[in-house]
């Protein structure tokens, strides 16, 4: 970046609408989706921690997965919130580029641990026998290091790319600062950078898409030679979150980082953006608890655990208002018995027997 872009000193995000009247709903939209969010990723993250028993290859990458959509979330939507709740609108030159720099690590791990989690359901389904030695412990930490290693070269080259531009504007039309959005404020012509992106992008993007297609192709050819259609269903079954996850981000992303420059509309992509920064991470949760069996147990168990719990909490607190009340309708019981026995003038050894 030249040095006379800094004397502006930041930029100003226009946001998903420039419409007063839509502050609120999509200040309601992002609040509702980032708690929902927060809440399902934590909850599988819990689960997977604390149940011993899902202590597998598979639910450590669906626990990392949640805590890479917390973060992805987390870059975006806060910031989001804040401007359409006090209208600010100003992000500094620092902010806006930290932000880009965490957005691409981020939602590229996302990509990663897709195809990492592909590479699992090939290994159950496809090599079920070398499973374990496919699969194990050290093959999962060494493949989420050099995933993380290689989306952060990733993010720093853009990063780098875009502080370089020489900008004649300072409005980005935009919620959030991305590569797209900061592209459209240079001076000077940016085919390099586009190409740049569009190479780069597509072996780090489309580079574990393939690597997910690949799979799943053996991983039909090999459920289409089972024998009975109950094994058939049973086996795709256990693919169909993970296929669906994989739909719905990398449909969005594709559309988004790779079309020509002809097509890019500021207001198209910042719905589309919407998806894969906000909506992919809530869902994700809700996908893998109701289409995986062991997942949905035990969120069902900590469900039950709980309830027991406050079923027990309020036998207790109402025990002794509970004695408390019977010990207070004995003596109203007495007081009256008395009185009746003075009234009709009976001797205080008989009793009178109230209804």
């Amino acid at each position: 970046m030249e040095l006379s872009n800094w004397t502006m000193g930041s930029f100003t995000l226009l946001g998903l609408s420039e419409n007063p009247y839509h502050r609120l709903p999509l200040f309601s939209f992002f609040l509702c989706s980032y708690c929902l969010c927060i809440a399902g990723n934590c909850l599988i993250s819990l689960i997977i921690v604390t149940k011993p028993k899902l202590h597998t290859p598979m639910y450590i990458l669906l626990g990392n997965l949640s805590v890479v959509d917390v973060c992805l979330a987390s870059v975006t939507v806060p910031r989001a919130m804040c401007g359409l709740l006090f209208g600010k609108t100003s992000i500094s030159f620092s902010g806006c580029f930290l932000q880009l720099f965490l957005f691409h690590a981020v939602g590229n791990m996302d990509s990663f641990l897709l195809a990492i989690m592909a590479l699992d359901r090939y290994a159950a389904i496809c090599q079920p026998l070398h499973y374990y030695s496919i699969m194990s412990r050290r093959t999962c930490v060494c493949l989420i290091t050099l995933s993380w290693v290689v989306v952060c070269l990733h993010s720093t080259l853009f990063t780098l790319m875009t502080f370089c531009l020489s900008l004649c504007a300072w409005v980005v039309h935009h919620f959030f600062c991305d590569m797209p959005a900061i592209l459209m404020l240079s001076c000077r012509d940016t085919s390099a950078q586009q190409m740049v992106v569009f190479i780069e992008g597509s072996v780090i993007v489309m580079g574990p898409m393939l690597f997910i297609l690949g799979s799943y192709i053996l991983i039909i050819r090999t459920v289409l030679r089972l024998q009975t259609s109950s094994g058939r269903k049973r086996t795709f079954s256990t693919c169909s979150s993970h296929l669906t996850v994989v739909v719905i981000f990398y449909s969005s992303i594709i559309f988004m980082y790779f079309r020509p420059s002809c097509l890019y509309s500021p207001l198209y992509d910042r719905g589309v953006s919407v998806v894969y920064s906000v909506l992919t991470p809530m869902l994700n949760p809700i996908i893998y608890s109701l289409r995986n069996k062991e997942v949905k147990a035990a969120v069902k168990g900590i469900v039950q655990c709980g309830e027991k719990k406050r079923g027990i909490k309020l036998i207790k607190s109402s025990g002794p208002a509970q004695s408390e009340g019977r010990r207070s309708g004995r003596l109203v019981a007495a007081k009256t018995r008395r009185l009746v026995t003075r009234q009709l003038n009976l001797p205080e050894t008989l009793s009178v027997t109230l209804p």
